[in-house]
């Protein structure tokens, strides 16, 4: 899941979470999770006032991001002195696919 600018959303986007007027969870959401944005959608969410959404996967990589890579590097660094540990191992195995689950293959597409 990723929290972009909804100028940064494209068509064929999947929401992770509901949208709520004013960013108020009290209320009937806008629009549900797992809704799949299409190019009038967003122009609506935008007329709505609607500044940022959460989208499933990562599907963008904004400026300061680390490439799945990089991340991985880091995982591996901070797991370096104690994979004897075996719930150590399990974790960072976890924490491994999670990174490649959110990434996905390509790893985000730059933003604009």
């Amino acid at each position: 899941m990723q929290k972009i600018p909804i100028n940064l959303a494209a068509p064929d986007m999947v929401l992770a979470r509901d949208i709520f007027r004013s960013g108020s969870p009290a209320g009937i959401p806008i629009c549900g999770r797992g809704t799949v944005l299409t190019a009038s959608l967003l122009a609506r969410l935008q007329q709505l006032g609607v500044q940022s959404l959460y989208v499933e996967g990562h599907p963008v990589r904004l400026e300061g991001d680390l490439s799945p890579e990089q991340q991985l590097q880091e995982l591996e660094r901070r797991f370096a002195k104690t994979l004897d540990n075996r719930y150590n191992l399990i974790l960072r195995n976890i924490y491994r696919r999670q990174i490649s689950d959110m990434m996905g293959e390509q790893g985000g597409r730059p933003a604009e």
